[in-house]
């Protein structure tokens, strides 16, 4: 097939996968039908308790810190809590400006699949009582589409509800505001902005940052001194794992990429992944010139930062830990293929972190996930040369940090 028949192709799929399923269709109508039953409003505390619902993983949670920083700012003596699933808990529980982190398994981000279609359901109405006991003044639904998590925030009779008016959310929502194409980070931060009645230019000059603890650089630092890497030496990341294969560039190349820099920069090579990845990372490995060090499933997320905050540079394709490492001031290359960059590209300086795409003309149809569909109709990520990946690092090295 020639390229102009594949963009064709995968636009048609892709406008298929996005058109609203009949079962959608039906839940919606549901989901109306529900915002319109009387839910009594829950009599708030006499301290204002703020909930912030984000159901997502490491970069979506991530992208969503500047927007609390920016709320602590303007609630300075409010109890900002925040709901999340429990693969989060311990990216937010190391942000100072929130007071508390409860966790759910959140209906389609937890890996245990529902009993029944009841399921999701009874979990609203059980959460929503214990919500109505602590006593919320306001809720924001940080992801534009979760309409479970606007459904918990009006059953738990919170008064003030904010989100976008997407159509399965908006039911819910006391404050929906319109939804545009831009960074998460200022999508997130708009949210705020509504419930502290500021002009989106409050939002500006936003900062992505995580916190890192001594004692976890010196864990770090002890880890790479087991594989022979002196503090002064310069280290690399490379992170290639992903959620889903369409993001994922090709194992050899990576090689390619960490051998020549190794020459070039007399760098250590350190490669990262959880668990689901050594494979992945050990293929790449064994294929390298020189010996890489191999951090794989064995550090958490705040050592991870460590390791992030250490390196010179960190390369990878389009997912959460190139965000943790744009979040402890870190130069990134990152690869991007299915996902739109305008919305989820690393944030912060385009010349300390530069992001790589295809000029295809199918991208970005974000569709993360196309199942059995033959690879090679999905070439976006790995039609990224190794010489434009090489480039990008050297520029991302000598940008001022």
């Amino acid at each position: 097939m020639d390229r102009e028949a594949l963009v064709l192709r995968n636009k048609a799929m892709a406008e298929a996968f996005h058109k609203l399923p009949l079962k959608h269709q039906v839940r919606r109508a549901m989901l109306y039908g529900a915002a319109m039953l009387p839910v009594p409003s829950t009599r708030p505390r006499d301290v204002e308790r703020i909930l912030l619902i984000r159901p997502d993983y490491l970069g979506d949670v991530l992208l969503t810190t500047p927007a609390i920083q920016l709320l602590r700012a303007h609630f300075p003596n409010a109890e900002i809590h925040a709901l999340v699933g429990g693969w989060s808990a311990n990216i937010l529980s190391s942000y100072d400006e929130i007071d508390h982190v409860l966790t759910l398994p959140f209906p389609g981000f937890s890996r245990t699949p529902n009993l029944n279609l009841r399921s999701p359901y009874d979990l609203v109405a059980r959460s929503a009582r214990h919500l109505r006991l602590i006593g919320y003044h306001s809720a924001i639904i940080f992801r534009p589409d979760h309409w479970w998590g606007a459904l918990l925030a009006h059953a738990a009779g919170i008064p003030k509800r904010i989100g976008y008016n997407l159509p399965d959310v908006r039911p819910f929502l006391t404050h929906a505001l319109e939804h545009h194409r831009e960074h998460v980070v200022m999508q997130n931060a708009r949210l705020v902005c509504k419930l502290a009645n500021l002009d989106d230019s409050a939002a500006a000059n936003l900062r992505l940052r995580f916190p890192v603890t001594e004692i976890d650089r010196a864990w770090v630092k002890g880890y790479l001194s087991e594989w022979g890497i002196s503090p002064k030496q310069c280290v690399i990341a490379i992170h290639p794992g992903a959620g889903t294969w369409v993001k994922r560039w090709d194992d050899e190349k990576w090689s390619i990429i960490a051998d020549t820099l190794a020459d070039q920069r007399d760098a250590a090579i350190v490669f990262t992944g959880g668990d689901s990845e050594i494979t992945l990372v050990e293929n790449i490995a064994a294929r390298m010139r020189h010996r890489a060090c191999l951090l794989v499933g064995d550090a958490g997320i705040s050592a991870l930062a460590a390791l992030y905050e250490r390196a010179d540079l960190v390369l990878g394709t389009d997912s959460g830990p190139l965000h943790l490492a744009a979040a402890v001031s870190t130069p990134t290359v990152t690869l991007f293929g299915p996902a739109d960059p305008v919305e989820y590209g690393t944030w912060g300086n385009s010349e300390l972190h530069q992001v790589l795409y295809s000029s295809i003309g199918c991208r970005p149809c974000r569709v993360l996930d196309w199942g059995t569909d033959d690879p090679a109709n999905h070439p976006c990520v790995r039609e990224i040369s190794v010489s434009r990946v090489l480039e990008a690092a050297h520029r991302a090295l000598q940008a001022d940090r």
